[in-house]
């Protein structure tokens, strides 16, 4: 009998100390997730946005002149006088040098007074031919008399042309002197000053250069990754190509006023510099002239590309990872826990352009990212993207309306994150309320327990007696 009371006893103990045990652990588990979330990082978060963009395209180039000449000296001599200021604009034709002409003019005037013996013997021969001509009707003279007078009117007409040629020579050489532009355009620095021997042996004769300034050329490189790059969005459907593309050009931050085209696109690739020639003409009218000059290095955009369904996240939630670029999506359905996607963007300013791994309406961490890894919650203030205002455009004509500022959205991130903490207090009070509950039945068991140890060592007392 007594056996059978021990027994029961310990076995009473035993259960009493399982319930204990096991009511310790679920405080501890309960302890242990109170702590978890309350030490949950704080992050700045930003939602994604799903666009079509332009994408434009931008290279550094170098303006040069639409036609670069060589003003040469086409007869020596001692060069007399410069009558145009360097860097000066001029027309077509204006005088910009003059050599000694004398030399010139004697030898025209010398070729015009042979001429003039050549003519009068030519008219001499015709009043010859003409009498001998006549005289033969009446077998007045034999016909050998009447062809050498012939002969000699024909030869006296081929040294006339003969003189004349050389008056025209020397008439051509006197206006050769006179070095005129051969183009309007900036007739540059001259090479020879005056009072120079000209001579037209080698580059002696070179004067000067001349450039024409409207049109300009702008040439600049594509690389040919770039392009391949781009004919692969192409192919792809990621890029689409408007009909009308253009090129700005860009002095400074500031947009020349003139849109250009491309003229000129390389088919092959150069092998020193792996990329793709591009040359664009752009207009510079009289009242412009200044603002591009030959020379001068400016950048091109080039505009009319699109990139479609592009979603767009801030440069800095993008993490590079030793597999590739990664970025750190708040799942909001899941109690605000990290997850790390793989994605493949491309950059432009602030800005990345996701084209594959996000959809466009996730959350991401964009500041803050290196308090948190992947599997843990974390809390977050939910800050709105700073668009360039190329994007800006394209946001209005998808939503209807300008992009938010920051601040609006944020008070509803601010918002949420009240109401998540408002339900974690509320998850609290109601653990607390359990563990009471758990706590006040493990008291009332152990005092069963005690009052049903006294009963049997009473009834055990009884039995002794």
């Amino acid at each position: 009998m007594f056996k059978k009371q021990l027994f029961f006893i310990l076995s009473l103990m035993l259960v009493v100390t399982i319930m204990i045990g096991c009511s310790k652990k679920e405080s501890q588990e309960q302890s242990a997730a109170e702590q978890a979330a309350a030490y949950s990082p704080l992050v700045n978060a930003t939602k994604a946005i799903n666009l079509d963009i332009p994408w434009d395209q931008e290279y550094p180039a170098q303006v040069a002149g639409s036609l670069e000449v060589e003003v040469r000296a086409q007869v020596g001599g001692i060069l007399k006088e410069r009558l145009y200021n360097e860097g000066q604009f001029v027309e077509k034709d204006t005088v910009l040098f003059t050599i000694d002409p004398q030399e010139y003019q004697i030898a025209l005037e010398r070729a015009q007074a042979s001429l003039e013996q050549v003519n009068t013997q030519v008219q001499k021969a015709q009043r010859d031919f003409y009498r001998m001509k006549e005289l033969i009707k009446d077998n007045a003279v034999s016909q050998k008399d009447y062809d050498d007078s012939l002969s000699a009117y024909e030869r006296t007409q081929a040294d006339y042309k003969a003189a004349k040629a050389v008056v025209d020579d020397a008439k051509r050489n006197l206006g050769y002197a006179k070095v005129k532009a051969p183009i309007a355009g900036i007739a540059r620095k001259e090479n020879h000053s005056v009072g120079s021997l000209i001579s037209l042996m080698g580059d002696d004769s070179l004067l000067t250069t001349m450039v024409q300034i409207n049109p300009l050329h702008i040439n600049f490189s594509i690389p040919g990754k770039q392009l391949a790059q781009l004919k692969d969005g192409v192919e792809q459907d990621r890029l689409s190509l408007n009909d009308d593309v253009v090129v700005d050009v860009l002095i400074g931050n500031k947009v020349y006023p003139y849109s250009g085209k491309i003229i000129f696109f390389d088919s092959a690739e150069d092998l020193q510099t792996s990329a793709y020639s591009v040359k664009v003409e752009v207009e510079n009218p009289e009242d412009r002239r200044g603002d591009l000059n030959p020379g001068q290095f400016v950048k091109v955009r080039i505009k009319g590309i699109i990139f479609k369904n592009a979603v767009l996240i801030p440069q800095n939630a993008l993490i590079e990872s030793p597999n590739g670029p990664i970025v750190y999506v708040i799942n909001t359905s899941s109690n605000n826990v990290v997850d790390a996607v793989p994605v493949s963007a491309e950059l432009k300013g602030s800005i990345a352009v996701v084209y594959d791994g996000l959809k466009g309406d996730e959350t991401v961490i964009s500041g803050g990212s290196l308090k948190v890894m992947p599997g843990i919650p974390v809390k977050f203030e939910l800050k709105n993207i700073d668009l360039p205002e190329e994007f800006k455009q394209a946001y209005v004509e998808k939503y209807g309306q300008e992009p938010p500022q920051d601040g609006v959205q944020q008070e509803q991130g601010q918002q949420e994150e009240n109401q998540n903490q408002e339900g974690q207090t509320e998850n609290n009070e109601q653990q607390q309320t359990s563990e009471q509950n758990n706590e006040q039945q493990a008291q009332k068991q152990d005092n069963n327990n005690e009052q049903q140890t006294q009963q049997q060592d009473q009834a055990q007392n009884n039995e002794q007696k």
